[in-house]
C-alpha cells in the first residue's frame, strides 16, 4: 500500500513539517540525533535536519525513503534513511536525543512494544514527541487516519501514558485541530499530542 501510495506525482503528505512537530522540536537537544518513525517522503527529517540535528528516518517503503533523500538533497541537507518494518526495527539502547513519531498507526502490540523500546532507546535528557489519530477522528470532517474499520489503530492519551511509563509528560493532549498536509491529512481533525521527557 505504501509503495503505491508515495508513487503517486507530488507528496501525499505535502512537503512541510507537521505543525505540531514544528512547535515542539526545540524540546529536543540542539544539534542531536534524532530518529523519525515512519517517515515515509520524509518531510519532517528534512525539516529537523535543516535545524542542524543529526536525523534517521525509517519506513517500510523504499518508495518512499527514496523521495526522502531527494527530497533531502534538494534542501542541501543529508539525512540516514532505513527500509525496515518496525515489527523488526531494534532502536537501540541510550542512542537519540529525540524520537519522532507523526502519524505512525501500527497494531496496538506493536505499539505497546515500540514505546517501550522508545523509552529505552532515548538517552537521558532526550525527547519523544508523537501526534497521532483519536478514534473521534471518524466522526471529524477531515480525512485521514486509519479506517473506521481499524479502530484499534487509533490511538488514546490514556494508553499512550501507559505504553510511556518511565517517561515524564511535558505535553498530553487530546485535541481536534485543522490540518493540511498533502491530500490524505486534510480539514479538521481528532489526534492526540504528546511531548515526554527521560529525565534519568
Amino acid at each position: 500500500m505504501w509503495d503505491q501510495r508515495y508513487k503517486e506525482e507530488g507528496f501525499a503528505y505535502g512537503t512541510a513539517p507537521n505543525d505540531f512537530l514544528k512547535a515542539e522540536y526545540s524540546k529536543i537537544p540542539k544539534g542531536g540525533k534524532v530518529l523519525c518513525l515512519a517517515e515515509g517522503e520524509g518531510r519532517n527529517a528534512v525539516f529537523l535536519a535543516k535545524q542542524g540535528y543529526s536525523v534517521t528516518a525509517v519506513d517500510q517503503s523504499v518508495v518512499g525513503l527514496e523521495k526522502a533523500q531527494d527530497f533531502a538533497a534538494e534542501n542541501g541537507v543529508e539525512i540516514t534513511t532505513v527500509v525496515a518494518d518496525l515489527a523488526d526495527y531494534d532502536l537501540g539502547t541510550e542512542v537519540w536525543d529525540g524520537i519522532v513519531s507523526i502519524a505512525a498507526h501500527v497494531p496496538p502490540q506493536l505499539r505497546k512494544d515500540l514505546h517501550g523500546q522508545v523509552i529505552k532507546a532515548l538517552k537521558a535528557g532526550g525527547v519523544f514527541i508523537l501526534e497521532g489519530y483519536t478514534e473521534q477522528q471518524i466522526e471529524a470532517e477531515g480525512v485521514g487516519g486509519p479506517p473506521a474499520s481499524q479502530k484499534q489503530l487509533f490511538m488514546s492519551l490514556d494508553e499512550l501514558k501507559i505504553e510511556l511509563n518511565g517517561l515524564d509528560f511535558v505535553v498530553g493532549a487530546e485535541v481536534e485541530r485543522h490540518i493540511s498536509e498533502g491530500k490524505y491529512h486534510q480539514g479538521k481533525s481528532a489526534v492526540v499530542q504528546v511531548v515526554a521527557c527521560k529525565t534519568d
